[in-house]
């Protein structure tokens, strides 16, 4: 998610110069979808304006209040180093007696400038500058404790809970034993235990395939994982499926290894060229992937046989609703190698139709005020809408999205890491909600920051 590609122009600034009457929109009968498994209310219009922060560092709704948990260069409560840079994905787990646990991402790479320390046992490659966090929470959310859970990784971006309550941290790189000081291959999954480390360890999940990995989604009903590829240049990354030898075993049956193979939508080769919501593909297909390590050739260049693969540009966000995997791909450049241009898309998978579905575009021709370029981390939220984090130019945010398609803003990032003529703000990450849904937590990439929002949810 660091890695931000020159965006298409601004949703904003094409509303502005074309005018809001020539706008389509294309979410009826499809918007919906993004909600299957939900089954709270409709939703509402959002909390209210943002109110600006005194302390400048996150404008929330009136109302809201936020914690700051954790901001990198601190101290880990463990005694072990620093709090590391770039938080990224994260997911919350339910704890001990009203607490709650949060597993977090650092996307670093070989110059970051606070790495994930290295600790005994819990260290895959010592050069690797990545790895995840975890915290523990009372239910006041004061971090009661916080500790390395994983390091000696690389460019942790995101990942996906399992349903035995672990965290899978994906590896966003390809990089060699050799490259860049690394002393071990890299582009794994790895398992993330929060409440007890070392009982997963730094073991690569290999079978799962060395790739850009960015997301996962299990299908809780056999134990398939979904993983996206975010691969930066063409021929752009693929969707995959893995099927566990030992599926739904909890921790250790991923490490029993299993089949890897990649999506084929027969005659797609570029799923930008799809720009009709509501389009439906019968009959996909899935094939095995010839060489899963990628020990000579990266998987995305491997010779899939007749009928190639389909390849994607930007896929990141992945989730599980209802009896369907959505993935989302982010964006599409057609000067960078996209058949098409696009704001970004959400598909459907259902698995056992195989079928797959366009649920919704992002851009110009669809619904202008909905949120950001480039959606990307996505949770559930409690009034059974979305939280979406914006991942594109200018300010940052986290919008709301209602079971209605209405879109409000939930947060705003307020730290200039910019200057006061030509200001950035970090983008949001991680978004996620506690186990009894009073609490969103999410992260801001730069400078690494961890919130706590609580307030009047619906």
């Amino acid at each position: 998610m660091s890695v931000a590609p020159r965006p298409l122009p601004s949703r904003r600034s094409v509303l502005a110069t074309s005018g809001a009457a020539a706008v389509s929109i294309a979410f009826t009968g499809a918007f919906t979808e993004l909600f299957a498994g939900s089954s709270a209310a409709i939703g509402h219009g959002g909390y209210g304006p943002l109110v600006p922060d005194p302390d400048g560092l996150l404008d929330l709704p009136k109302g809201f209040r936020y914690r700051v948990l954790s901001r990198e260069g601190d101290p880990l409560r463990s005694g072990e180093g620093r709090v590391p840079s770039h938080c990224d994905g994260m997911a919350a787990f339910t704890g001990r007696g009203g607490r709650v646990r949060l597993v977090r991402n650092h996307e670093n790479r070989v110059n970051a400038a606070i790495p994930v320390p290295t600790v005994p046992g819990l260290t895959y490659d010592p050069m690797g500058k990545g790895g995840c966090t975890a915290l523990e929470l009372d239910g006041g959310n004061r971090v009661l404790s916080e500790r390395v859970a994983i390091a000696g990784t690389a460019v942790n971006c995101a990942g996906g809970r399992t349903p035995w309550n672990t965290w899978l941290t994906c590896e966003e790189t390809e990089d060699r034993a050799g490259t860049n000081g690394y002393t071990k291959d890299h582009g794994y999954i790895f398992e993330v235990d929060g409440a007890d480390p070392r009982r997963t360890g730094a073991v690569p999940l290999t079978a799962m395939g060395r790739f850009q990995h960015e997301a996962v989604a299990i299908d809780p009903r056999d134990g398939t994982v979904y993983e996206t590829e975010d691969a930066f240049e063409k021929p752009f990354g693929l969707f995959y499926r893995f099927l566990p030898r030992k599926p739904l075993g909890g921790t250790g049956s991923l490490r029993a290894g299993g089949r890897l193979e990649a999506m084929r939508v027969p005659g797609v080769p570029d799923l930008s060229a799809v720009q009709e919501t509501g389009t439906v593909f019968e009959g996909i297909e899935w094939v095995p992937v010839p060489d899963p390590q990628a020990a000579e050739t990266p998987i995305r260049f491997q010779d899939f046989g007749r009928g190639g693969i389909t390849h994607a540009q930007k896929l990141e966000g992945c989730y599980w609703g209802g009896s369907c995997v959505y993935f989302v791909s982010s964006f599409a450049h057609r000067d960078e190698g996209s058949a098409a241009d696009h704001y970004g898309q959400v598909w459907r998978y259902d698995p056992a139709r195989r079928r797959l579905t366009l649920v919704v575009v992002f851009g110009p021709d669809t619904d202008l005020q909905l949120p950001g370029e480039s959606p990307d981390n996505i949770t559930l939220a409690p009034d059974g809408g979305l939280m979406v984090c914006e991942d594109g130019g200018g300010a940052q945010h986290v919008f709301g999205l209602t079971r209605r398609g209405e879109v409000y803003a939930m947060a705003r990032g307020r730290q200039n890491i910019g200057t006061e003529e030509d200001p950035e703000w970090g983008e949001f990450a991680g978004v996620t909600f506690a186990p009894d849904h009073r609490t969103m937590y999410v992260n801001v990439y730069t400078p690494g920051t961890t919130f706590a929002v609580t307030g009047p949810w619906r």
